[in-house]
């Protein structure tokens, strides 16, 4: 491990070096005068009086060079459409786009908010944002009205991008009521609406003065070519929205200049992909891996970008391996979730295609399990690496570098610190550092590098509180995860110390779930907690207590009742965030100053001991919680 031993050395010790050196992978409009401002801690500001841009980066720089090399390749199986877009055919339909979004009154600085399926309009969006110096907001399709219109509130959009619906394992999630709820009640609602057409919608209608017709603006930008908007480095890109501890998301900040150098930089320590060479990752621009994976890594890079709508099993298991042997792809990025499911199926797909051009297979999302990573490996024949981040990072935090040094997988393991990260395992009751095999928190001692976030937008007091206060005395980022180091430096990551759930690789705090399952009428109380799952890692879990104790009287009532509570929670929140079961306790488990004790509740969920009970108020509760559990034991 000498080497990149000496790599993490240099770029925790020589940080402003390092970090200059890793700043030539982009273009600048003009450099630096500062590569680091951490004059206010924990706030870091990288590459200070550079200026950029994020999609000059990803498109223009390239088009003298490799313009019409593939850029985007856009496959969905759910409409078997395929679309491929160059670099010049890319920067023509930013452009449009960019021109589009102009015409309406967006400029730099302000917000739009995407809420779009996984299509190419999604990427020119987000690319036309950046050029104009416009912050981009995308909110996962998958979330219903009322949790896009907590982040419209929050990010006060000028405009929303949208499309009449998404397609998932055939069927189609039509947005119009969602995003038209989510306007009616919001207290900022967008000035302008543009919608996207796909036909899904046989009842699409408008609204008079706020929407717009997507194709039909983009017939009258045609020939547009919108100049680039200058940023300062540290300007604002993007907000990205996470759950939290509260029932309130927080609007994760992303800067310019340091998210453009960290993407490039991971692309080839981390990634080793190569200018020409293409990509492939199976997440969802609406998540962060989307942002950073899909459309921003690859493209500053100068790599092709494989955009995939569709299921991993669907028309049949072998998918995924189809599109590696049909687009040579080189670099491909998945979840452990995703390779669970494909664990169940035949390892006969896998062999029906050539993957020579494959040189290894990226998991991150939850912890992945042994036995899964060893699985992955052996039907692949390739290196399958695990490597572990967040939202809030926005490129790997733990990880393996093998453009650096070719460590050995370790089974289970998402290796060492990623470089720029100054790393520790600190102990929840004394905040010392952990000996090896000691479960601690995993923390970052600040600053943090480049690429990570910057602040929660318009809340710069919840950045610090949220994350920079777990330690008395310390001032440390914490992860919220804990994790172990063996002896010989790897890490393994084993779960959440806080009240987030982790479901297939996406974070739902139990708060939000709580809220969304409160808003039924008959419900007076609830609890959620994440339990493991096999499949998924985790899996949401609903304790409730019913004012109407006769709505659950009998087995077919309470089947009803839960059925109900469910299909509110879809309202509320959207099935993503729906629990899995919802049982109905008279009772929920709390210490005597009215504490609930969530993590008995999860251990009694998962079979476990609960732990230190002196403090509880009623045992009772706990009988129910078992009893409420005992079918699902059996």
């Amino acid at each position: 491990m000498g080497t990149y031993k000496e790599f993490h050395r240099r770029s925790i010790e020589q940080r402003e070096e390092f970090w200059a050196e890793q700043a030539k992978l982009v273009d600048w409009q003009r450099p630096c005068r500062q590569v680091l401002d951490y004059s206010r801690p924990p706030f870091a500001k990288w590459f200070v009086g550079g200026q950029t841009n994020l999609c000059h980066n990803a498109v223009d720089r390239h088009l003298a060079a490799r313009g019409g090399q593939k850029a985007l390749i856009y496959i969905s199986t759910e409409t078997g459409q395929e679309r491929t877009y160059t670099f010049r055919d890319l920067h023509k339909e930013v452009n449009r786009c960019a021109g589009m979004i102009r015409s309406l009154g967006v400029g730099k600085g302000d917000r739009v908010l995407i809420y779009m399926p996984m299509i190419p309009e999604a990427v020119f969006a987000m690319l036309a944002c950046a050029r104009l110096g416009a912050i981009h907001s995308v909110v996962f399709g998958g979330f219903a009205a009322r949790s896009l219109a907590a982040r419209i509130d929050d990010a006060r959009p000028k405009l929303m991008i949208t499309a009449d619906g998404g397609l998932r394992g055939g069927r189609a999630i039509l947005y119009q009521s969602m995003f038209n709820e989510a306007i009616r009640v919001s207290k900022s609602p967008p000035a302008k609406v543009v919608v996207f057409n796909r036909g899904l919608d046989k009842e699409l209608g408008s609204v008079a003065g706020r929407d717009c017709d997507y194709e039909e603006l983009r017939s009258r930008h045609m020939d547009d070519e919108v100049p680039v908007t200058w940023v300062e480095s540290n300007e604002p890109s993007y907000i990205l929205y996470t759950s939290g501890t509260t029932g309130q998301p927080k609007g994760v900040q992303r800067d310019t200049g340091g998210y453009a150098v960290a993407l490039a930089a991971s692309m080839k320590h981390i990634y080793c992909g190569s200018p020409g060479e293409t990509m492939f990752t199976t997440s969802d621009i609406g998540w962060v891996v989307g942002h950073s994976y899909i459309v921003y890594g690859p493209l500053i890079y100068g790599m092709t970008s494989v955009m995939y709508e569709g299921l991993p099993i669907r028309p049949d298991a072998g998918i995924w391996w189809k599109i590696v042997a049909d687009n040579k792809v080189t670099v491909m990025f998945s979840s452990p979730t995703a390779a669970r499911v494909l664990k169940k199926q035949d390892p006969a797909f896998i062999k029906q295609h050539d993957i020579s051009s494959l040189k290894h297979l990226f998991l991150a999302g939850e912890p992945l399990d042994e036995p899964t990573h060893r699985w992955f490996t052996e039907a692949l024949g390739k290196p399958v690496i695990d490597h572990y981040w967040q939202t809030e990072t926005g490129w790997p935090l733990l990880t393996s570098a093998p453009a650096v040094e070719r460590t050995p997988v370790k089974l289970g393991s998402p290796g060492f610190p990623a470089y720029g990260y100054d790393l520790r395992l600190l102990r929840e009751s004394d905040a010392g550092e952990a000996k090896p095999n000691e479960k601690a928190v995993v923390a970052v001692v600040p600053p943090l590098p480049p690429g990570c976030m910057s602040t929660v937008w318009g809340d710069d007091e919840r950045f610090v509180e949220t994350y920079f206060t777990s330690f008395p005395g310390k001032l440390v980022y914490s992860t919220f995860d804990w994790g172990i180091r063996d002896e010989d430096g790897y890490h393994f990551i084993l779960g959440r110390t806080d009240d987030v759930i982790n479901v297939a690789g996406h974070r739902l705090g139990t708060r939000e779930i709580e809220e969304a399952v409160q808003a039924h009428p008959n419900i007076a109380e609830v609890a959620v907690v994440g339990v493991a799952d096999p499949l998924k890692g985790q899996l949401p879990l609903a304790f409730a207590v019913v004012k109407d104790v006769a709505k659950v009287a009998t087995q077919e009532l309470r089947a009803s009742q839960e059925k109900e509570v469910m299909d509110t929670v879809d309202r509320q929140l959207g099935a993503v965030g729906r629990p899995s079961r919802v049982h109905f306790v008279t009772l929920l488990p709390k210490t005597r100053s009215g504490k609930l004790l969530r993590r008995s509740i999860q251990a009694l969920a998962e079979g476990r001991d609960p732990g230190d009970l002196t403090t509880i108020e009623d045992a009772s509760a706990l009988d129910q919680i078992r009893a409420a559990m005992q079918p699902a034991v059996r």
